[in-house]
This record gives C-alpha cells, sequence and structure tokens, in this order.
C-alpha cells in the first residue's frame, strides 16, 4: 500500500539506492566497533549518519537513506546481527580466494535488529525515507551450503523459509519507525540475465556456479518476498543490479528474462539498472508489468568518470518515450559502496547525485509536472 508521502512525490523524482560510500573516518569507525564503549560508538555512528542525510537533501534527492553508514556491508552486517553465520567456506571470486559465511547454526535474533537505526532516520530528515534489507532468496543463495549448513536447516527450502519470517519482523519494524518505502535488495533475481552463467554456470564467482532453473527458482523466490512485505502500509521497491565489486559487475545481461515474471511480485516498484554497459536497456522496458513503477539507473556508480546532465536525461527520457513518465523514478544503477571498503569517494557520490537531481529538473520540464 502506498503512502500519502509517496504519493506526493513528483514527476522523475530522485532517490537513493541505499548506501554511499564511506570517507575515511567512517571505515575507521566501524573498524572500531569492537574496542569502542558501546554508548560512545553509538553517539559517534549518530554524528556521521547525521552528515549522510544531509549530503543526500543538498544534493536534492527527493527519497534519502541512512547511507548505510552503520553497516560495514549491506549483507554481512544484517548477518552479523540475526546471528548463525561463520565465516568457514572458502571461495575463489574475481582471481582470489577467500572465505565466506555461511549459516551454520539457527538464526538467533527473536525481534528486529534495525528498528533503532530506522528510526534515526525518520526523526533526522523531513523527505521521504527508505530502507534497505536484503532478501531471504539473496541470502538462502549465498550463505547456504551442503557442506556446512544442514544441521541447522536440513535443505536451502528451510532456509528461505525461516529468512522469510526474520525479514517479514524486521519489515513490519521498519513501517512502525515511520519509514515510508521498504526496499528489498536481490541482486540473485539478477543472477537470471546473464545468459552465459544460466547455459553454461560459467562465472568467476565460484558461489555462482551451481544449477539455475528460472521456471522453479524465479517464482520461489518471489513468494518469499511476498512473504516478507504483504499487507505493509509502505511503498515497496524491489532492487535488482547486477552487483558490485570494486567497481565491476558480477553478472551481465538485460532485464528481459525476468521482468515479465515480476507481475506476481507484491511490489510497487523495480530499481533496475540502465547506466553501466551490459545492464538494462530502454527496450526492456515493454515487459514491465503493468501495475509496476520502474527506478531507472540514469547514474554509474561503477565508473569512475562523470556523466554530464545531458548524459543522465538522455536516459530518463529514453524510458519516457516508451512507459508512461508517471512510471519513472530516477535512481544511481546500484549502491555506491554495498562493502564499506569499495572505492568510489563522497565527494563523486555526491555530485554524481547532484547532477541526477539537475536532470530530474529537466525531464520535468520536458514532459510535464505533477
Amino acid at each position: 500500500m502506498k503512502t500519502a508521502r509517496t504519493k506526493q512525490l513528483p514527476l522523475f523524482h530522485t532517490q537513493v539506492i541505499g548506501s554511499l560510500p564511506r570517507p575515511a573516518a567512517v571505515r575507521e569507525l566501524l573498524a572500531r566497533r569492537e574496542s569502542m564503549p558501546a554508548r560512545e560508538y553509538e553517539r559517534a555512528l549518530d554524528d556521521v549518519v547525521r552528515f549522510a542525510i544531509r549530503l543526500q537533501e543538498l544534493a536534492g534527492l527527493d527519497v534519502v537513506s541512512d547511507g548505510e553508514w552503520r553497516r560495514t556491508h549491506y549483507i554481512g552486517e544484517f548477518l552479523r546481527r540475526i546471528g548463525g553465520f561463520e565465516q568457514v567456506r572458502p571461495f575463489q571470486h574475481a582471481g582470489e580466494t577467500k572465505l565466506t559465511d555461511v549459516v551454520v547454526r539457527k538464526i538467533s535474533a527473536t525481534g528486529p535488529v534495525w528498528s533503532r537505526d530506522a528510526e534515526f532516520l525518520v526523526e533526522n530528515t523531513t523527505r521521504v525515507t527508505k530502507f534497505a534489507i536484503p532478501s531471504p532468496f539473496l541470502i538462502a543463495i549465498r550463505y547456504w551450503h551442503e557442506d556446512f549448513s544442514t544441521d541447522a536447516y536440513p535443505t536451502f527450502e528451510h532456509f528461505v523459509e525461516h529468512l522469510t519470517e526474520v525479514l517479514r519482523r524486521e519489515a513490519q519494524a521498519l513501517v512502525d519507525a515511520g519509514v515510508d518505502i521498504v526496499q528489498i535488495d536481490d541482486p540473485a533475481l539478477t543472477y537470471f540475465c546473464d545468459r552465459r552463467l544460466m547455459d553454461s554456470g560459467d562465472s568467476h564467482d565460484d558461489r555462482l556456479r551451481r544449477e539455475w532453473n528460472i521456471d522453479r527458482q524465479f517464482p520461489d523466490a518471489v513468494n518469499a518476498i511476498n512473504g516478507v512485505v504483504d499487507g505493509l502500509e509502505a511503498e515497496i521497491h524491489l532492487h535488482c543490479c547486477h552487483s558490485v565489486y570494486r567497481r565491476q559487475s558480477d553478472v551481465h545481461g538485460d532485464y528481459k528474462p525476468i521482468l515479465p515474471r515480476l507481475g506476481s511480485a507484491h511490489i510497487d516498484r523495480v530499481n533496475i539498472e540502465f547506466a553501466y554497459h551490459d545492464t538494462g536497456v530502454p527496450d526492456d522496458l515493454k515487459l514491465l508489468p503493468e501495475n509496476l513503477g520502474v527506478g531507472m539507473g540514469v547514474v554509474d556508480v561503477r565508473g569512475e568518470s562523470l556523466q554530464s546532465v545531458e548524459e543522465i536525461e538522455a536516459i530518463g527520457a529514453a524510458g519516457a518515450e516508451i512507459i508512461a513518465p508517471t512510471r519513472i523514478a530516477l535512481n544511481p544503477d546500484c549502491g555506491f559502496a554495498p562493502d564499506f571498503g569499495e572505492p568510489p569517494t563522497i565527494d563523486e557520490a555526491f555530485e554524481k547525485l547532484s547532477r541526477m537531481c539537475q536532470a530530474a529538473a529537466r525531464l520535468r520540464t520536458r514532459f510535464g509536472s505533477t
């Protein structure tokens, strides 16, 4: 159900996807979490999160987040708070050997863990607010493994079922805190856009080398999302990106394989990428279910170079030639820094967001205003 505040957003309204790059001082603060007194740490985080919110407001964004500056990683922070995960699974990613978290014990959280973060965001801005949480399918596809997880959850499906319950509590707590937009992050759905991955399982990431079946897995993923968001009195977004790692994507391909399958998703808007090469193309929007709006990714968060206002405007205008402008919002392709160590600077992000907001103003003039 859309809230009154989101209904009042302007044509081509601008929104953040979630994360902003963390300046060095914020990265250092996050690294000191275990060594600082809890109250001192929270006060320091409050100060920097206020700064993140003000930056978005100064850039001109209509919809703001807390910058996700309380998180070292957009999923990892959630896993740390709910418990049950250990970094024990070796894998290869982008030519590097790493250890990743897997679920090894039942999730221990019995209540929501992000309530206070959401309340702080709402209390510190008059703009429309957005808070992002990961999807059940995304967490399960990355963090359940038969070699480590079966004592806690015998099957992948058992894990998804429990995650859906846990994330439902989180989503309701966000709404209770006054958040206007709940965003479900699920780049795993975008794996189905990568034809090479689907055909052969070829990937530079060991975690993606597995059996993929869009006819079986996609409906289950959507059903889990519906279990998280059904009945919430908020606008619901689904964010499907191609992942970001050191200015690169994990997968490639346009959105044609998945957009028609979102008709059964109980969401209001899907936020997808158009600015980076080998992601979405405006023609994909012909397949967007008629009941959905779209957040067009018009700002490239991976490339270091700055697009001109005119280049950003052109992407939005191309979308408005295919679907009604009233269905379009503008956003960066993805979060600028899903991990706190990602390379973009806050200055780069601020300039890109400012140019996006300038492009939105031009599009309102060009296509009329509401």
